[in-house]
């Protein structure tokens, strides 16, 4: 991945967006209900989280998961200028409903700058940055013109690339590569799996055991991880791997992650036995064909239980 600070969250620069604009419900990954709009009690006036390094233990596990993209900063300090929602009150709501519609351009960014960094995409780099400058301007409009914007059709157009820069990247890796697209993978015994190369768009892996794994050059984009367990798992070169998914699942310090990507403070620090391979095919649910559903972890921050005010994820991938 090339470095893009600026698709990465900057809270120093954010009104504290996330906690007000999105909902979430009381569940295991909140500890109250909060509506849309509604600031959370935990945010500080300046803008920060009160409980930021006590977030799971206060029940607040789904803080922990989320990421913006950089989408945040963005509408803060680009969009708005410097404006916040509390000075503001009457452009409040326009910032609100930007958020989840900016985090999904961010996204899309994320995806076509990880893109290009891939050499086996060269046959398809120029379409590629043709699209990264296009969506790049739109991010710079104002909010009206954001609002209005059809996220669903730049979606479509972007993931037409990503899908060819899958199939370039992982034509890599010799022999028949697994396809388990939009797979239900519920709590799957995948120990010491070797899925390289596999196509895991849109899975299902919740629960799953995916310690041990072989995930290298695996596409990944969509991919439901929560509370996948990645200990001592490889997913070093994997495709499109984001910070919200390796967030939402329970690694290691054994677990490799591709670069530009943070190990989450709650994995455990301490390494587990490395896995067996194993032939896990059987433990494996068959893929219920097709494409994978729309909507995703985009949910602020993305386990169980959320209100989703607009969807930001990749699992129409």
């Amino acid at each position: 991945m090339s470095e893009t600070p600026e698709l990465r969250a900057d809270c120093a620069n954010c009104f504290g967006l996330c906690c007000v604009a999105l909902a979430f419900s009381r569940s295991t990954d909140f500890a109250i209900d909060k509506a849309v709009g509604e600031p959370c009690p935990n945010l500080q006036q300046d803008f920060r989280c009160g409980i930021h390094d006590k977030l799971r233990p206060k029940g607040f596990q789904g803080c922990t998961v989320y990421d913006c993209f950089g989408a945040g900063q963005k509408i803060s300090q680009v969009t708005f200028a410097g404006q916040n929602w509390r000075e503001s009150p009457d452009g409040a709501r326009q910032m609100f409903a930007a958020l989840p519609v900016m985090r999904q351009f961010h996204e899309l960014l994320w995806y076509l700058s990880e893109a290009l960094a891939r050499p086996a995409a060269r046959p398809v780099h120029r379409q590629l940055r043709e699209e990264l400058e296009k969506i790049e301007r739109l991010t710079l409009s104002d909010v009206d013109t954001l609002l209005g914007l059809d996220v669903a059709a730049h979606r479509a157009e972007v993931n037409t690339l990503l899908l060819r820069t899958s199939q370039l990247v992982r034509a890599d890796v010799k022999g028949k590569k697994k396809d388990r697209r939009g797979a239900d993978l519920f709590g799957a015994r995948l120990k010491g799996a070797d899925l390289r190369g596999a196509d895991l768009r849109g899975a299902y892996l919740i629960a799953a055991d995916l310690s041990g794994a072989d995930l290298r050059l695996a596409d990944v984009i969509g991919a439901d991880f929560r509370d996948t367990n990645l200990a001592g798992a490889d997913l070093t070169d994997c495709l499109f791997l984001t910070q919200t998914q390796v967030n939402a699942a329970q690694g290691d310090a054994a677990t490799l992650l591709p670069a530009g990507l943070d190990r989450p403070s709650h994995w455990n620090k301490d390494a587990t036995a490395p896995a067996t391979p194993v032939r896990a095919e059987a433990s494996v649910p068959p893929t219920r064909g097709g494409a994978p559903r729309k909507g995703s972890p985009a949910r602020k921050p993305g386990t169980s239980g959320r209100r989703r005010p607009g969807s930001a994820g990749s699992r129409n991938k």
